[in-house]
């Protein structure tokens, strides 16, 4: 009995040139795999129609601040509709008059204040985010941020009345250290750098708490290591890193401390001159009548500071997250 030998299956690859089956039956030879295609996700298909999903906030951000913005800057360079001849007309009347006498005295007073007290909360808030993200009890951590998250939002009238029953001219740790004997009054520039302090710190320690958890613990061994003491390490390694984020937190606080008005309306009224104050009352005619647009001119140099803090703050927040993402 005679046994068929087996086939041996050819393929296209393996098939000599001349079309004959012998040697593809002794010959191997291994063709490239083609990548299957990527699958396009169903987005992409859509093309450009992915970003129908932003136009809520941008129809949002129109109305709530694109319109104001022009009517804004629209009434600082017109004349006032209260005004006895020309309402209506352009003139650089209301940006030159917000820029000389109580106005400008105002406006250098809110900068020094905002200056000051985001400088003293980045101080104070840097060592305590660092003593929160180094603590060994989880429940600390939560704790400090919940209440920073708190008290960062808690301003205004409560603000202001919390302060003046207790450090008050008649509040209760002014009487109980005699602290008015030593010159302490909380309705002056220092009393309302006391003030924002309370809301600021806390706001602060929100900010730089991501950058300190994003230092590598690596980064100090490798210091350790090169026998650098912890200052060395504080001076060479780390405040460079952080460096970004600490000016990017800075320039946030100034914003913050800036467009501030009810915690500071409420408790120094016009003892301490203060931009925001000086809308106020030319709005509701408090010095002179008919002053609403000079007010927007007053806006207008607001706007203008923000704009600059945030063509600072950006670029600074995307040098931080490149460092330590």
């Amino acid at each position: 009995m005679t046994t068929a030998p087996t086939p041996v299956p050819t393929t296209p690859a393996a098939t000599a040139p001349g079309g004959g089956a012998g040697a593809s039956a002794t010959a191997t030879t291994t063709s490239p795999t083609t990548a299957p295609a990527p699958r396009r996700r169903p987005l992409a298909r859509l093309g450009g129609a992915s970003w129908l999903a932003a136009v809520p906030l941008l129809l949002f951000f129109l109305v709530g601040f694109g319109l104001p913005t022009v009517a804004i800057v629209i009434g600082a360079f017109t004349t006032s509709s209260d005004a006895e001849t020309g309402a209506g007309q352009f003139t650089f009347d209301n940006i030159t008059d917000s820029l000389q006498g109580g106005y400008r005295t105002a406006m250098l007073s809110s900068l020094k204040l905002s200056a000051l007290t985001a400088l003293l909360a980045t101080a104070l808030g840097l060592p305590l985010a660092q003593a929160i993200v180094t603590s060994r009890h989880g429940w600390l951590r939560q704790a400090v941020l919940t209440a920073s998250g708190v008290l960062a939002n808690f301003g205004g009238l409560p603000l202001a009345f919390a302060f003046v029953a207790t450090l008050g001219n008649a509040g209760e740790i002014t009487k109980l250290l005699h602290l008015t004997d030593h010159g302490w009054s909380l309705y002056s520039f220092t009393g309302l750098t006391v003030v924002y302090l309370y809301f600021l710190v806390p706001l602060m320690v929100l900010t730089i708490t991501p950058a300190l958890d994003g230092l590598r613990t690596q980064w100090r061994e490798a210091a350790q290591n090169n026998r650098a003491t912890t200052l060395q390490y504080w001076l060479h390694v780390a405040l460079p890193i952080l460096l970004p984020s600490l000016l990017g937190g800075f320039v946030l606080l100034f914003g913050s401390a800036f467009a501030a008005y009810a915690t500071a309306a409420a408790m120094v009224g016009a003892t301490v001159p203060l931009v925001s104050r000086s809308i106020a009352d030319a709005l509701s005619g408090n010095v002179l009548v008919g002053q609403g647009n000079l007010a927007l001119a007053l806006s207008l140099n607001m706007i203008v500071v923000a704009v600059l803090v945030m063509a600072v703050y950006l670029p600074l927040q995307r040098r931080s997250t490149r460092w330590l993402s």
